[in-house]
C-alpha cells in the first residue's frame, strides 16, 4: 500500500512538473497588435474623431539644434484608411521660433496648403509620403491588412517586437512594440526622402481620456536624426472647423 501510494505521490509530481515546464506558445502578430492596441487606449484610441497636440520643437540644421518654441498640431481623422502613407483626413501642422512662423503645412481632404499657398499635387504627395505612417496602427486590424512578426529589435535599449502592416494598397510600415508593456515606440517605412524612422518615449495620459501620448517623438531619416517635438498637452475629439485646415 505504502509503495502504490509512493508511485502515486510520484506520477503527481511528474505531472506537475511537466505542466510547469510546458513551453510558452509565442505570441502571434495579432495578439500582440491587440495588446498594443489596449495598452494605447482600446477603441477610443484606435476611433478618435479629431486629435489636438501642442508642445515645441527641436529641429537640427547642419547637425545643430535649433528650437523652435512653438510646435502644434490638429487632425481630423477619416473612418478608414486603405494607404498608411497617403495623406487622408484632415491636418495642419506649424512651427514658430521668435513667434515667425517657420512653417506651416496643412491638409484639407483634398489640397495642400503652405506659407507659399496651395501646392502642386506632385510635390504635396511626397511631402505626405515623407510624413503620414503611423496611422496604419490604428486600423491595422481593419479588413484588409495584414501582419508580420519580423525579427525583434531594441529601441531605446529595451527589446521590441516588429510587427510589419501591410495596408489595402500593398503599403508597408513597420512597427515597434514594447516588449514589457507593449507601448508603441517606433515606426518605420520607406519615403521619398529616404528610409524614415520615428521613436516615441515619454509617455503621458490625462484623466479624461483613455489615451497615452508620446511626449517625445524623434524622427530620423536614414538614420540621421531630422527633429524632435515634445508634445506638452493634447485634446482628443475637439470640435475642429474646417476653416482652420486651410492656409489662405
Amino acid at each position: 500500500m505504502k509503495k502504490l501510494l509512493f508511485l502515486i505521490s510520484l506520477a503527481i509530481v511528474f505531472l506537475y512538473s511537466c505542466k510547469e515546464n510546458k513551453t510558452i506558445e509565442p505570441l502571434t502578430a495579432t495578439q500582440i497588435m491587440q495588446k498594443a492596441h489596449e495598452k494605447a487606449g482600446g477603441i477610443f484610441w484606435q476611433k478618435p474623431k479629431s486629435l489636438t497636440l501642442k508642445g515645441y520643437g527641436i529641429f537640427y540644421y547642419e547637425g545643430k539644434p535649433v528650437t523652435h518654441e512653438t510646435h502644434n498640431m490638429w487632425r481630423k481623422f477619416a473612418e478608414t484608411k486603405d494607404a498608411a502613407h497617403k495623406a487622408n483626413g484632415k491636418v495642419r501642422i506649424e512651427s514658430f521660433k521668435d513667434s515667425t512662423p517657420v512653417f506651416m503645412v496643412s491638409y484639407d481632404g483634398e489640397n495642400t496648403y503652405d506659407l507659399n499657398g496651395k501646392q502642386e499635387k506632385s510635390a504635396a504627395d511626397n511631402r505626405w509620403a515623407s510624413n503620414f505612417g503611423y496611422g496604419a496602427i490604428r486600423h491595422a486590424l481593419d479588413k484588409g491588412y495584414s501582419l508580420k512578426i519580423m525579427p525583434d529589435d531594441t529601441v531605446k535599449t529595451k527589446p521590441a517586437y516588429t510587427i510589419q502592416v501591410t495596408d489595402p494598397n500593398k503599403g508597408e510600415t513597420f512597427f515597434g512594440i514594447d516588449k514589457e508593456d507593449f507601448k508603441i515606440v517606433k515606426v518605420a517605412f520607406n519615403t521619398p526622402r529616404g528610409w524614415h524612422h520615428r521613436e516615441y518615449s515619454e509617455f503621458f495620459s490625462k484623466d479624461e481620456y483613455s489615451w497615452l501620448q508620446a511626449g517625445r517623438v524623434e524622427l530620423f531619416y536614414d538614420k540621421k536624426i531630422a527633429n524632435e517635438v515634445i508634445w506638452k498637452n493634447f485634446e482628443v475629439n475637439e470640435n475642429l472647423p474646417d476653416s482652420l485646415f486651410i492656409l489662405k
